[in-house]
């Protein structure tokens, strides 16, 4: 599929209705509003595909760089691509999720996350923070910094109920995932978001709240995957 057939095709299957849920979710335009699960239809056919990815993203919609997260090839990726892509990363869905999900499966998930969690701009370092979380979710500890993870977390301590918004739920999620996947760290993070405690973000008027890190670690201990790596982090 070229870049044109693709872009018609998301066109025809947006949805305003859509697109109003997704601009409260801090998508931002351009876009058509295409459900996910029609993305994936169109992943399953192009499969990886590094060029039409970079291509996919240049157009700057969202549905399309949404898609283009889906189909990258993770591995080809290069940091000038990644930096490239992060400077455009200002929809909440491409910050939070498609970008890290890139930066983490390829060879330059830490080296980017730990450039980016000093940027200025909120969405930078929201794909900072959620990079880096991706980092310790699919690399097995033995390859992990731990030494420099037990800082960050210091770091998010200090730093969380001063941040930004959706910096707070990157830092959050950050917790999150390294007490749920580095085992080293589990309890050290469960303390943590014990001192945090609630955490007060605005989420625009949106049903959507942000989890508790000391429940959503404990409930992974209770599931007994605490420490099992994923093979992927896209979806």
């Amino acid at each position: 599929m070229t870049v044109s057939e693709i872009m018609t095709e998301l066109e025809a299957k947006g949805s305003d209705t859509i697109k109003n849920i997704l601009l409260k979710h801090g998508v931002k335009e351009p876009f058509f509003g295409v459900k996910i699960e029609y993305l994936k239809v169109i992943e399953k056919k192009i499969k990886k595909d590094y060029a039409l990815a970079l291509s996919l993203y240049d157009t700057g919609n969202a549905d399309a760089m949404y898609l283009a997260g889906l189909i990258a090839d993770d591995e080809k990726m290069t940091k000038e691509d990644l930096q490239k892509w992060v400077q455009t990363a200002e929809s909440t869905n491409i910050s939070a999720y498609t970008l890290p999900w890139v930066t983490a499966g390829s060879r330059y998930g830490f080296e980017m996350g730990m450039q980016w969690i000093d940027a200025k701009e909120e969405h930078i370092t929201v794909a900072g923070w959620a990079t880096l979380g991706g980092w310790a979710t699919l690399k097995p500890d033995n390859e992990l910094d731990l030494p420099t993870y037990k800082k960050l977390l210091a770091r998010v301590g200090a730093k969380i109920h001063t941040a930004r918004n959706r910096e707070k739920q990157a830092m959050n999620g950050f917790i999150i995932a390294v007490g749920t996947y580095i085992t080293h760290l589990t309890d050290e993070a469960v303390a943590l978001a014990t001192k945090i405690g609630t955490l007060t973000v605005d989420m625009n008027g949106t049903a959507c709240k942000v989890p508790l890190a000391t429940d959503y670690i404990k409930k992974a201990e209770g599931r007994g995957i605490i420490g099992k790596k994923k093979k992927k982090l896209k979806c």
